[in-house]
């Protein structure tokens, strides 16, 4: 997630410059053929212009379409702040007995452990991703979740070796950690730590928190539909190829120096319009690990500094810090 009031011109042109070089030469190289072949091949405007209001339109769904799938996962991860915050109330609250402050640790780490988890399964790359597009500390923090290298280390500093073991065999590790802070739960309530009614408080949390990440999931393993994303980006080619056609019949009655704004024109119009399908495709998935994404790092991170305070912790980390603007 990018932090600061707004992009530098330059940040921005660096990331699409590709469309932009392409469409300059691709429209040079027509303005030139027209220009010194004196071949009179040209489309009229109007229709061009024509195409270029529905493209717009139609970018313009596909953009609002990805902005809702980045803002529902912000409010996901919203929700299991809040969600968050409540267990590690319930969990300082309800649990009594002797060795109360123990065990109070160990719900409280088993769910930072699930949050950890959580976060690494969303990172994990999929085929309709930008893998070559991720974090890899260009401008911003490199992206920390490695599922496959420092998970197993991670959940070592929450969890018992004996558990991490078994979490790992498991497909969807997070799911498996809600199950055994549920059934540790039902050893507490069995063993009187707390009565009924807050048993079923904290069931209802655990429910809570089930669904949230179903619906984080939801995002990360259901891509933008495919038929949308594609005939954006086609008919963004199709609509670019013409628009040096469209502007050599503009510029053709025109002399020396200015014959030649042409081509930049036509590169600019080119650069503009991928621009706006660029957005929206790196909108689509707001997990992946790219610039835009929402910062589960940093979230998580907050959540785990308010639950460990809760319990008078010690050794907690600070908060994740911004790079260069960028939180991820």
């Amino acid at each position: 997630m990018y932090t600061k009031r707004k992009y530098g011109f330059f940040m921005t042109l660096n990331w699409s410059k590709k469309p932009l070089i392409i469409g300059l030469l691709y429209s040079v190289a027509l303005f030139a053929i027209s220009y010194f072949l004196q071949l009179t091949f040209f489309i009229p405007w109007q229709p061009i212009s024509v195409i270029g209001i529905a493209v717009a339109f139609y970018l313009g769904f596909k953009n609002n379409s990805s902005y809702d799938r980045t803002w529902e996962a912000r409010k996901i991860w919203g929700g299991i702040v809040n969600t968050s915050r409540t267990f590690g109330a319930a969990t300082v609250s309800f649990v009594k007995g002797t060795t109360d402050e123990t065990i109070k640790k160990e719900l409280i780490y088993r769910h930072i452990a699930w949050l950890t988890a959580l976060r690494y399964q969303l990172r994990l790359p999929r085929s309709w991703e930008h893998p070559k597009g991720r974090v890899k500390k260009t401008y911003a923090p490199a992206v920390s979740e490695d599922f496959n290298a420092s998970l197993k280390e991670e959940l070592h500093h929450y969890l018992p070796a004996s558990e991490v073991s078994q979490l790992l065999t498991k497909s969807n590790v997070a799911t498996q950690l809600l199950k055994n802070q549920s059934q540790r739960l039902q050893q507490l309530r069995d063993q009187d730590y707390f009565e009924d009614f807050r048993h079923m408080e904290f069931h209802g949390l655990i429910t809570s928190l089930y669904t949230e990440q179903g619906r984080a999931e939801r995002i990360k393993n259901f891509p933008f539909p495919r038929q949308y994303a594609s005939t954006a980006f086609w008919l963004c080619m199709v609509f670019c190829a013409f628009v040096p056609l469209g502007l050599i019949d503009v510029f053709n009655t025109m002399q020396g120096w200015l014959y030649w704004t042409g081509p930049v024109l036509s590169a600019l119009v080119i650069w503009v319009f991928f621009l706006m399908e660029m957005i929206g495709d790196y909108s689509e998935n707001p997990f992946e690990g790219t610039y835009n994404d929402v910062p589960i790092t940093s979230i998580a991170r907050g959540i785990e500094i308010d639950l460990r305070e809760m319990i008078d912790d010690t050794n907690i980390p600070g908060p994740t810090q911004t790079e260069n603007g960028f939180l991820m």
